[in-house]
């Protein structure tokens, strides 16, 4: 685990200095700057790019990492490598062909709920071609086992050219349209510099030979296309539907709920950077033994990380609530239902990594599709009942039933789980601080009661995994934090 805890920690730190600026972002200046309809016109725009972002990728970011390490030749690589570049146009050329046929058409149904949608429509396409292809580079450069700087491209880029276009908004050296349009700029030009910096590792030398078994490449990307982004097409797609069956001000209050609780992904984010191309490599070589401890190592470290993340969410939500307008304290339970939804996707470790790198992969494409399904079906009977409720409500039951269907097919095909008695003993310890700190109010300013019971809050949770021993990894961390501080 020595170079999944460097990268991890790396990483780590990376994205959270991200999701800070995020926070400043999302919780502040966006609430501040914008009004609702056009932040909520501005989630709808990246969210509904995220849900076309996975079939323009064609499954190019999880198809370099299962494959490349298998092709042990400078050739086959090449080869490999060339199809990898352009298989996204596969997808890409044809429906961008579509949309400019069907504009009018396209763009008035997607405004059919709110007009306001209409004038920014081809944006949507602009976005989903950057973010796929950045997803590629990126991929690019972590099957070489070097994340760290397409993490700072990932987390922390466009989070601060936002908040400068923001501060530009709001000193109106831009107005509201050339913001918007801006935001699409910078996605861009993230993807850009990825792919300068991917080519720096490794610059492709194209080779349409294709000397490799083609078939199995093709099959595997095409099947992955769905299943691979599952978890992240879901909050997006609560989003769209949230556009298209009420007002837009709506995505506005559940993109910052959103935002609170993905905190706690974070700790897996980082990690997965480093575990997937490890987990590959183990189920290439055949390596069972290296893939069960990784596979319980990291469901043990991400419950136990993220664990307290999401006690100090929960503990201090009410207080977070208290520093926003009013009108955004309606998605105080999408917070809380969304955050056990997190928490449930850290206790499953690698669970992903192995099924998408393993001869079993075809299995999540039918995971996927169920759980899409299930999704929208929940999403059209809940939304207009309970509002962002009940997107919230309908992400919650798909993502449990997707992680329960995983978690079952890992263990009968390998017959490997990831869980433990500190499994046990760490959500004890979540659960109890939860509830025993959630109606604990002091009487101060909101930050400084959020301030002061994260403080406790961290320092029992601390002292409890360090004092039993829930994680050796943390406590080996934790003794050397110890030593250098004295």
């Amino acid at each position: 685990m020595g170079i999944v805890i460097k990268q991890s920690i790396q990483n780590t730190i990376t994205t959270y200095l991200g999701f800070v600026i995020g926070a400043v972002n999302t919780l502040f200046l966006y609430t501040q700057f914008l009004t609702p309809e056009y932040y909520g016109l501005v989630g709808y725009l990246l969210s509904t790019a995220n849900v076309m972002m996975p079939f323009f990728m064609f499954g190019v970011n999880n198809t370099l990492v299962k494959f490349y390490s298998s092709y042990k030749t400078k050739n086959q690589q090449n080869s490999f490598l060339t199809l990898m570049l352009f298989l996204p146009l596969v997808a890409i050329v044809p429906i961008g062909f579509i949309g400019v046929l069907g504009y009018e058409s396209i763009s008035n149904w997607l405004a059919s709920e709110n007009a306001i949608i209409k004038n920014y429509t081809y944006l949507i396409y602009v976005i989903a071609v950057a973010m796929a292809y950045f997803e590629v580079f990126f991929a690019w450069s972590k099957i070489h086992f070097k994340s760290a700087f397409g993490n700072i491209m990932k987390e922390i880029f466009h989070r601060v050219c936002i908040l400068f276009l923001l501060l530009a908004l709001y000193y109106k050296v831009l107005t509201i349209d050339q913001f918007i349009i801006a935001i699409a700029i910078v996605y861009v030009v993230r993807m850009v510099i990825m792919k300068l910096y991917a080519f720096s590792i490794r610059f492709p030398k194209l080779d349409f030979k294709f000397n490799f078994e083609v078939s199995s490449v093709l099959k595997y990307s095409f099947l992955i296309i769905i299943a691979g982004s599952v978890a992240m097409l879901m909050l997006d797609l609560d989003k769209f539907m949230l556009g298209k069956l009420i007002v837009i001000e709506n995505i506005a209050y559940y993109n910052v709920a959103v935002f609170v609780a993905i905190v706690i992904a974070v700790p897996a984010r980082a990690m997965h950077q480093i575990t997937y191309p490890l987990t590959a490599k183990y189920l290439n070589e055949k390596d069972k033994v290296s893939l069960e401890d990784l596979y319980k190592k990291s469901s043990l470290n991400l419950i136990i990380v993220s664990g307290l993340i999401f006690v100090l969410i929960v503990v201090n939500i009410n207080q977070l609530y208290a520093l926003l307008k009013p009108e955004y304290r309606q998605a105080l339970y999408v917070v809380l239902i969304i955050a056990v939804v997190k928490l449930t996707d850290s206790l499953l470790g690698i669970n992903n990594s192995i099924i998408f790198n393993s001869d079993y992969y075809r299995i999540i494409l039918f995971f996927g599709v169920l759980i899409i399904v299930v999704a929208v079906i929940l999403n059209y009977i809940l939304i207009p009942i309970y509002n962002i409720n009940g997107a919230a409500t309908a992400t919650f039951l798909a993502m449990i039933l997707y992680g329960s269907l995983k978690l079952w097919y890992v263990n009968k095909k390998f017959k490997i789980h990831p869980f433990s008695i500190n499994t046990l003993y760490s959500l004890m310890l979540i659960f109890i601080l939860s509830v025993s700190f959630y109606f604990w109010e002091f009487s101060f300013h909101p930050i400084i009661n959020i301030v002061v019971k994260s403080a406790i809050v961290t320092s029992i949770y601390g002292i409890v995994v360090y004092r039993f021993k829930l994680s050796e990894d943390i406590s080996t961390i934790l003794n050397k934090l110890l030593k250098a501080s004295k």
